[in-house]
């Protein structure tokens, strides 16, 4: 459940695999500018005029600007990577549906939270979800290989 509380983000490093319990979650807050998807458009080469020309885009089911899916996403990533389990994790896989957009100025709050662990492949399944002003923007679910004391 996604629940309103303050913008700060959520300690980061890592949680080893044989600390990690089913319920843990994490998340953190980010502010999606103009600038962001700018730098997004530039480093993926993803120009679509939805993402960037105010002209075009109004004139599109969104009426507006939206930033791109896949930089939603990876505030996903990031939580994964920073936090839950955090450093040392490798993304194995990753399924999205994306729901609503993310406009230029909305902040993100993004969440991961532990639904399986298989402590003998060192995998951990991690329900993920984006949402805006408590409307979840992005659904899905990774699989990851968390890092574990056994392995330093």
């Amino acid at each position: 459940m996604l629940d309103a509380d303050p913008p700060d983000n959520l300690p980061r490093g890592t949680i080893c695999i044989e600390d990690l319990e089913i319920g843990m979650s994490r998340h953190l807050h980010k502010q999606v500018t103009d600038r962001d998807i700018a730098l997004f458009a530039e480093v993926s080469t993803d120009r679509n005029p939805v993402h960037l020309d105010d002209s075009y885009a109004r004139d599109t089911i969104f009426a507006g600007r939206i930033a791109h899916g896949m930089l939603t996403a990876a505030l996903v990533s990031a939580v994964i990577g920073e936090q839950l389990p955090g450093h040392g994790t490798v993304y194995l896989g990753q399924t999205l549906k994306f729901l609503a957009p993310v406009r230029p100025g909305d902040t993100v709050r993004a969440e991961v939270t532990v639904t399986a662990i298989d402590h003998a492949r060192r995998r951990v399944t991690l329900d993920t979800r984006c949402a805006v002003a408590g409307t979840v923007v992005l659904r899905g679910e990774a699989l990851v290989l968390a890092p574990s004391r056994k392995f330093d």
